[in-house]
């Protein structure tokens, strides 16, 4: 199966997003991608963090939301919309949700980023915990490529690639691929983003499908980039640096079982 990971350098209007995501999934869809990934906040990258509280919609219903269903329907194509804010029952807060699209445009999972990115160096800030509210549910979803074939996907998003303990919960619950969604800073992911992801497939046998930010936004943040597809042996199969653009590649089931038999290590846990 085809998938891809688009790379955003998003700015602070969401319908210029809106418009230039549409572009990168269409090329996506035209390269025969039968999922593409959006980055974490591929509709805005605000001036400031409570920018979001202005976009936040309701589940269900919302520009945003229908712009991912419309453009799944239309392109015959699984979209995961990155992260997008979803309303709480606070008024200064909102969730930080990946939503799930299939081909028929219908939403099919939700998961909200569970741990809130929290860095400072002295030069650099950054608190998601001041607007964002916690997820607290480890969801994937099941995924039925046009050749027949179930994959078991698991969903988590950026600075969740810190906690191993999420990803084996997943590879516990069967997951083939990863999807980590981000908004990497520069300073962090030069130091550890591609170390992380490479990771996260070896040690649980899975493939791994990282679309990112890259580049310097409107807002002043210098985001890493360097989208990427990570096979269950650490291969990094494709990648980008910076730029908006389309990271595509082949999850091959075969390459997965013949890996998994290899070595077993997810056979051979002791501690739970």
């Amino acid at each position: 199966m085809k998938v891809a990971a688009i790379q955003m350098v998003s700015g602070t209007l969401r319908d210029d997003n809106l418009r230039a995501a549409r572009a990168l999934l269409e090329e996506a869809a035209q390269g025969g991608a039968e999922l593409a990934v959006l980055p974490e906040y591929f509709c805005v990258m605000g001036h400031k963090d409570t920018d979001k509280l202005a976009l936040r919609e309701a589940d269900g219903d919302g520009v945003i939301q229908r712009f991912l269903a419309d453009t799944a329907r239309a392109l015959q194509m699984w979209i995961v919309g990155g992260t997008l804010p979803l309303q709480t029952t606070a008024p200064d807060r909102v969730r930080n949700t990946t939503l799930v699209f299939n081909p028929t445009g219908a939403c099919v999972a939700r998961y909200d980023k569970i741990h809130l990115f929290h860095f400072d160096n002295g030069r650099e800030l950054y608190d998601e915990g001041r607007v964002i509210e916690a997820g607290n549910t480890l969801v994937q979803f099941d995924l039925q490529a046009r050749n027949g074939r179930r994959w078991r996907v698991g969903l988590s998003v950026c600075y969740d690639l810190r906690f191993p303990e999420l990803y084996r919960a997943h590879a516990r619950a069967g997951a083939d691929l990863l999807l980590v969604p981000s908004a990497f800073t520069h300073t962090t992911g030069q130091a550890h983003w591609e170390v992380l992801l490479r990771a996260r497939a070896i040690e649980n046998l899975a493939y791994v499908l990282a679309p990112a930010q890259g580049g310097v936004h409107e807002n002043g943040r210098h985001t890493w980039g360097h989208s990427m597809l990570v096979d269950p042996w650490g291969t990094v199969l494709a990648q980008q640096d910076q730029g908006p653009g389309t990271v595509a590649g082949v999850l091959d089931a075969e390459r997965l079982r013949a890996v998994r038999a290899q070595l077993p290590a997810l056979t051979h846990r002791v501690l739970p």
